[in-house]
């Protein structure tokens, strides 16, 4: 029986920002129903290749095939409606506004915070209960990690087919890692597909189910998260790193 296809596959994606050629050829696939984890140096072009997923910049060739779909020359909000939800570095959200009214407007169906699913956003307090706590208070005045839970909780307000998420634990406290570490693996056993770039081995090694590593704008590593971590001269060469190092 031949493997299912992959809900996310580059084949060949170059990737130019002015005169800068950033990603050469970049291919890996993402399968339906697993985290797979995007790591590399800094600069070697995982948020480029996030952006390009998510037509923020364009392709200069190759392809991007999502759920069956060439979404290679697509604009971003036509890539949204087909299921797939993004959590930049910056996290988007919008700090004039509640926790409430920024989940509003990711709640496409809904035209005030009564009409979004109910069960859905029970599930969203479990995972982060801040959001609960914080419901009327301005974004802007959210801590860096709080602002996280509200960037992911706008991800996952609906049903995605796909959610891209970008560096999640970057400049976090080691206890809010945690937490987004707990809910990040509640996500993964509710089956979500995660594309995740992170730059914390040790969280990322927690996650992940593949991996894809990049340098230089290229894959120059692809296989199953297991297998890395279980290899620390492998983590030296790809990443100049090893997990009994960064415990």
């Amino acid at each position: 029986m031949s493997a299912p296809a992959p809900l996310l596959a580059l084949d060949g994606v170059h990737t130019h920002i002015g005169a800068y050629h950033i990603l050469h050829g970049v291919d890996f696939e993402v399968p339906a129903g697993q985290t797979t984890l995007l790591l590399g140096r800094n600069g070697a072009g995982k948020t480029t290749t996030l952006r390009t997923i998510m037509g923020l910049w364009r392709a200069s060739s190759g392809r991007l095939r999502f759920d069956g779909a060439d979404i290679a020359q697509r604009v971003t909000p036509d890539i949204a409606q087909l299921g797939i939800a993004y959590v930049p570095e910056n996290m988007g959200v919008f700090s004039d506004l509640t926790v409430r009214e920024n989940m509003t407007l990711a709640a496409r169906g809904a035209r005030d915070a009564d009409a979004i699913d109910a069960e859905r956003l029970r599930w969203i307090f479990e995972l982060f209960p801040a959001m609960k706590k914080f419901w009327n208070h301005p974004a802007g005045l959210l801590s860096g990690g709080q602002k996280q839970m509200l960037a992911v909780s706008r991800a996952i307000v609906e049903p995605r087919k796909l959610i891209l998420i970008d560096e999640p634990s970057k400049g976090l406290a080691p206890s809010i890692v945690r937490n987004m570490l707990d809910a990040f693996l509640q996500l993964k056993a509710a089956g979500a597909t995660v594309l995740l770039v992170e730059q914390n081995f040790a969280f990322a090694s927690r996650l992940g189910d593949t991996v894809a590593v990049m340098d230089d704008g290229r894959i120059v590593h692809r296989g199953a998260m297991a297998e890395l971590v279980g290899d620390e001269a492998l983590q030296s060469r790809l990443l100049g790193l090893s997990m009994g190092a960064h415990a």
